[in-house]
């Protein structure tokens, strides 16, 4: 039976539920989406590029719109399926196209990449966020764990967590079970003293569940649980509920 939970505390199933938590050691956390709404920042930081570049390199956008920049990036990521969990190659990549084709320097590709990643953690975290990781701080082993690129001490938030693990680093990304069961093994711990917190029901929750994780869904747009997925452990409308629950 799965407990719901929000800023109100819904108690109808949490006795029956809480006890299972005394077991958990570590919360381990998705970042883009969970902590943070990752399509605006990525607007804004697709736009600050195309901007950079027409100023600096106007050759580029004489050929690509904003939107062709775009299509340019998914187009990238089909031709590099091996890859897709490093999102900083493929953005590179989709620059060094660019400027191969507009005649210019790949010196381009770097410079436009750190515009990129300098708004990309121009990030605004839920409200909810900072209070929460507060106080799971202190009584848990945080843990982050990510298919983007964020970087958290960027952001100000990387002193909340013990470590952080990376698609990148990791040569995979959720839902690949390769990823869990490195986080276990690096926590030397057992998966069930894991409390896998996420927005995603089949990268974060399934994923983690069939690793033996314990599981608690970020709700924070009220949608329907997918039918053909077990549920998760624990559902949760934001990280206050989640830090509520935990606290007893």
């Amino acid at each position: 039976m799965t407990t719901v939970l929000g800023k109100a505390t819904c108690a109808a199933n949490m006795n029956r539920e809480v006890r299972y938590l005394h077991y958990i050691k570590a919360i381990c956390l998705d970042l883009d989406d969970t902590l943070w709404d990752l399509a605006p920042v990525i607007r804004r930081a697709e736009q600050a590029v195309y901007t950079w570049l027409a100023e600096h390199y106007p050759q580029v956008t004489r050929i690509y719109s904003a939107r062709d920049m775009r299509s340019l990036r998914q187009n990238i990521t089909a031709e590099f399926p091996g890859q897709c969990h490093d999102l900083s190659l493929l953005r590179k990549q989709t620059y060094a196209r660019m400027a191969a084709k507009a005649g210019c320097s790949q010196q381009m590709v770097q410079q436009a990449f750190d515009v990129f990643q300098t708004v990309r953690n121009d990030v605004s975290p839920f409200e909810d966020v900072v209070p929460a990781l507060q106080r799971m701080n202190e009584n848990y082993s945080l843990l982050a764990l990510t298919n983007g690129n964020a970087d958290l001490r960027q952001i100000g938030l990387a002193d909340y967590f013990d470590y952080i693990f990376t698609a990148r680093e990791l040569g995979a990304s959720k839902p690949d079970p390769v990823v869990f069961d490195h986080v276990c093994r690096h926590s030397r711990l057992d998966p069930s003293a894991i409390l896998h917190v996420g927005d995603n029901p089949r990268n974060d929750i399934e994923a983690a569940r069939q690793s033996g994780m314990t599981t608690a869904w970020v709700n924070r747009k009220s949608l329907p649980w997918p039918e053909l997925l077990a549920e998760p452990d624990y559902m949760v409308t934001d990280l206050e509920g989640l830090a509520d629950l935990l606290s007893r």
